[in-house]
């Protein structure tokens, strides 16, 4: 599983560039995809940052030179409204694809209840309110990606029980905050929490432990 997180600092860059973590790059962030990192682009509308469509667009044709590194780039979406979330999501998936993106749509509040149009995005993206990401039709949802052959990615992961979640869940990626807050001394309890979640050998990983609320 891959964890995507900010670039604070020089420790936390040191670690993408070993391969240990990924960037998450955003429009409203202004961080910058050194060559050989890999990295997703998150769109800012969770924060209220979003740019409006042509703007998103120009800033990921910009970065077309890291493309082949890029693991998604999210559709525009509306915390917590699947509805509205489709609206405005799906004429951007296209333009999305055509840059070479793999376009991720992001998964919101009542989404199990309407059309998925799943022919149409290459990553399910878990966002919506909390609540709904942890819960039974996430966890549903998530399944029948995997069953398409769809990667899915759980958003805000911040404690090592939310990554066994997102682990049981068959993520293959998430992202979070936590090292935007002090790196230097959350980056090794991160490392050391990714090396936890790690399948065994009989592929089952090691036990949750109670480091952060889920």
């Amino acid at each position: 599983m891959r964890y995507y997180a900010t670039a604070s600092g020089p420790r936390v860059a040191e670690a993408i560039d070993a391969g240990l973590l990924g960037m998450i790059a955003s429009p409203a962030a202004g961080n910058l995809v050194r060559p050989g990192w890999h990295w997703c682009a998150d769109n800012n509308c969770y924060t209220g940052r979003y740019p409006g469509d042509q703007a998103y667009l120009r800033w990921l044709h910009r970065h077309t030179v890291h493309v082949d590194r890029c693991a998604f780039a999210t559709a525009p979406d509306v915390v917590a409204d699947a509805a509205a979330t489709l609206a405005r999501s799906v004429p951007i998936l296209g333009p999305i694809r055509a840059l070479g993106y793999p376009a991720a749509l992001v998964f919101q509040d009542g989404i199990e209840h309407l059309p998925i149009p799943w022919d149409e995005f290459d990553v399910a993206f878990l966002g919506g309110s909390t609540t709904w990401k942890l819960g039974p039709a996430a966890s549903d949802l998530a399944a029948e990606a995997r069953r398409r052959g769809t990667p899915v990615h759980l958003g805000r992961v911040n404690s090592l029980r939310r990554l066994h979640h997102a682990a049981r869940i068959g993520a293959t990626s998430v992202d979070g905050t936590l090292l935007a807050f002090g790196p230097d001394r959350h980056l090794p309890r991160l490392l050391r929490w990714l090396q936890q979640i790690q399948p065994s050998p009989t592929g089952a990983t090691a036990p949750a432990a109670s480091d952060g609320p889920l």
